[in-house]
């Protein structure tokens, strides 16, 4: 998914098509959404990207809100519906930011890795992977990403030097295919894909199997034993499935003898959802 802003008008895009917009007001936010897309969360998505772009809220950070409590039945009822509860003489509001692909790829990474390793981000976008793995190596580990778009390795970059963590982690432009000709074998704790397009950016740049499956390839000979290969596939109108469905017959066709293999599918989501992959090498 994709905003984009024209003034006051905010306008979401899902694989190009706009089912939604948003107008931000001095006292007041409206949103609309096509019909066709109302009641599956598109609405609550485009005004939490409205506040935290103009107000700092981040939805994937935890959350905590106090309100003072209602004295009627009808407000403690317009509370309850958004998720406050009495807690003595006012009303709280915890929130957990809910689940996403990458956000499991994270939290089982973290789970799973020590600091002080090397870390690979093969597909860095805009560095956010990159970012993450670099706290997790902490000062005496060593992240390197790759891409192939310069525009990704400048953002990474940047983001890295503002953060105080390019002295871990570094960017460089190198097709993932190739990640090879970087990274020595049996040398890397994690080898971590996101893979897709580059946010922001052109959609019809993207990963393809032709580039993936060798570079998934690369990345477990790249792996020490009992390192990780984590990767997040994307599906849908613009992308296809082709490289999706590559990427799991080439994860199914690994040896059980030396490797452990989870693809984690979200029963209740969309087909097209991401889908969190992750190898375990013996």
């Amino acid at each position: 998914m994709e905003i984009r802003r024209e003034g006051p008008v905010y306008t979401l895009y899902k694989e190009k098509a706009p089912i939604g917009t948003a107008r931000l007001e001095q006292d007041a936010v409206w949103v609309e959404i096509a019909p066709a897309w109302r009641r599956r969360g598109y609405g609550s998505y485009l005004l939490k990207e409205l506040l935290r772009q103009n107000s700092g809220l981040d939805p994937k950070t935890e959350t905590q809100f106090t309100a003072p409590l209602p004295g009627d039945d009808a407000a403690r009822a317009l509370a309850a519906k958004f998720d406050f509860v009495p807690a003595g003489d006012h009303l709280l509001r915890r929130r957990v930011p809910d689940l996403s692909a990458v956000g499991l790829c994270h939290e089982f990474l973290t789970a799973h890795l020590l600091p002080g390793g090397f870390y690979v981000d093969a597909t860095c976008g805009n560095g956010h992977d990159t970012e993450f793995l670099c706290r997790l190596a902490g000062p005496q580990g060593q992240v390197l990403a790759l891409d192939i778009q310069p525009r990704a390795v400048e953002a990474t970059n940047a983001r890295l030097a503002a953060a105080g963590l390019d002295g871990i982690g570094r960017a460089v432009v190198q097709d993932h295919a190739r990640l090879g000709e970087q990274v020595a074998p049996g040398s890397a704790d994690c080898v971590l894909f996101n893979f897709g397009w580059l946010p922001g950016a052109d959609h019809e740049v993207h990963s393809t199997a032709a580039g993936s499956i060798p570079a998934l390839q690369a990345a477990l000979t790249a792996l020490k034993p009992r390192g990780v290969l984590a990767a997040v596939l994307y599906s849908g109108q613009v992308i296809g499935d082709s490289e999706k469905q590559a990427a799991l017959a080439f994860f199914r066709s690994l040896p059980l003898t030396k490797y452990t293999v989870l693809v984690c599918e979200f029963a209740n989501w969309a087909d097209t959802a991401p889908l969190p992959c992750f190898v375990l090498k013996k």
